[in-house]
């Protein structure tokens, strides 16, 4: 028989994590689920794969990858293709993707401020975010041009060899930086790619100086970009805009012009999601 004056505990409110949610140890990971999410990014990074070299580049048995890449098909996260033998990244994916983009309003709001800076540039106008040590690129708003630069969304490039990925390395601090530096090796992918942390915090510093960055034929020979960082609430760095084309149309003459417009679609975008002063 309960006391009068003890009050009634209320039914406990469901929860959408247990008590140990922020452990990451073996004991609370699937193995089976992480090596097929391994397999699943690994076919996102680039062409399609032949099941021998999926096996061989995780480290797995070819059993093993295939009972995998079933398991996805079915749920058309991969697709086969039939004539080339080789695997591929799924429609399903496109959509849970798509279902990610909704999350912030950065991405709808761009969309218009992007298509304005490609009609008063000429050049292809893209929207990426960082993605552990990666710009994952998640609009994109193409020029009339014949020549153009194309990342479509979803695309992923290294930080260091990108525009977009050094406007936001720029404003990040220190120890963050440090991190990326840690993380894994500075690929060098031209000629004209920074290779080194010196090159690279040296080039940091300029942009900071200048507020836009450039990457002048860093990731693909032939292709320049400009790029500025967007600011949420907080100020702090959530993505970044830039322009880009081939270097026979965006010249260093062309360059000044052209950050002017970033910068100013840039700040635009950061004044849209609340960002700024």
């Amino acid at each position: 028989m309960k006391s009068q004056d003890t009050p009634e505990k209320s039914p406990r409110r469901a929860r959408g994590r247990p008590r140990d949610w922020h452990d990451k140890t073996a004991q609370n990971t699937i193995k089976s689920l992480d090596r097929a999410m391994e397999v699943l990014e690994y076919l996102s990074e680039g062409p399609g794969k032949a099941l021998t070299t999926l096996a061989s580049d995780l480290g797995q048995s070819p059993a093993t990858i295939y009972r995998i890449l079933i398991t996805l098909e079915g749920r058309g996260l991969v697709e086969f293709d039939q004539v080339d033998q080789v695997w591929h990244v799924g429609p399903r994916a496109f959509v849970i993707g798509a279902r990610f983009l909704r999350r912030t309003s950065v991405v709808e709001r761009a969309r218009p401020i992007l298509r304005a800076l490609m009609e008063e540039t000429g050049e292809t106008a893209n929207l990426g975010i960082a993605q552990h040590g990666h710009v994952l690129f998640v609009s994109q708003v193409e020029t009339h041009a014949s020549i153009r630069a194309f990342f479509p969304p979803g695309t992923l490039t290294r930080m260091h060899a990108s525009g977009i990925g050094k406007a936001l390395l720029a404003e990040m601090d220190a120890p963050r930086i440090e991190r990326f530096l840690a993380a894994a090796p500075l690929e060098q992918f031209t000629e004209f790619t920074l290779v080194t942390p010196e090159a690279l915090m040296a080039d940091l510093r300029a942009i900071r100086e200048r507020g836009y960055s450039i990457d002048g034929e860093e990731r693909n020979l032939g292709m320049r970009c400009i790029a500025a960082p967007v600011f949420d609430i907080h100020k702090e760095p959530v993505a970044g805009i830039s322009v880009s084309g081939p270097t026979s149309r965006i010249g260093t003459d062309q360059i000044a012009d052209l950050a002017r417009a970033v910068v100013a679609a840039a700040n635009d975008l950061t004044v849209a999601i609340g960002g700024g002063s």
